[in-house]
């Protein structure tokens, strides 16, 4: 049993999933589950004061700019990085299985 005290009943739990568990399994899911809770009742436990709560290891900042209209690339100048073209079309490969494409 866990630090915690608390036991992990596995056959409540399997009566509810409703698998068919032979006893081995069920005792080596028991330890494991209640591995697991003693694990967060540990975590629990810690003094986490004066520690932000994170959403990701690093900074995460946006990047703004005006949006501003500018001068557009001229069209022969875009279409020249094109892998496949028909007329001023640029032709990719299909993408959904069974599509019918030219």
């Amino acid at each position: 049993m866990p630090e915690g005290g608390h036991r992990i009943d596995v056959a409540h739990v399997a009566a509810l999933a409703r698998p068919e568990l032979d006893p081995a399994l069920r005792e080596r899911l028991e330890r494991e589950m209640a591995g697991i809770v003693g694990y967060v009742d540990m975590l629990n436990g810690m003094d986490l004061s004066g520690i932000e709560p994170t959403a990701h290891a690093v900074p995460m900042v946006n990047i703004l700019r005006d949006d501003k209209a500018g001068t557009p690339f001229p069209r022969d100048v875009m279409l020249a990085n094109a892998p496949a073209k028909v007329d001023e079309l640029i032709k990719v490969p299909k993408v959904i299985p069974g599509e019918e494409g030219s």
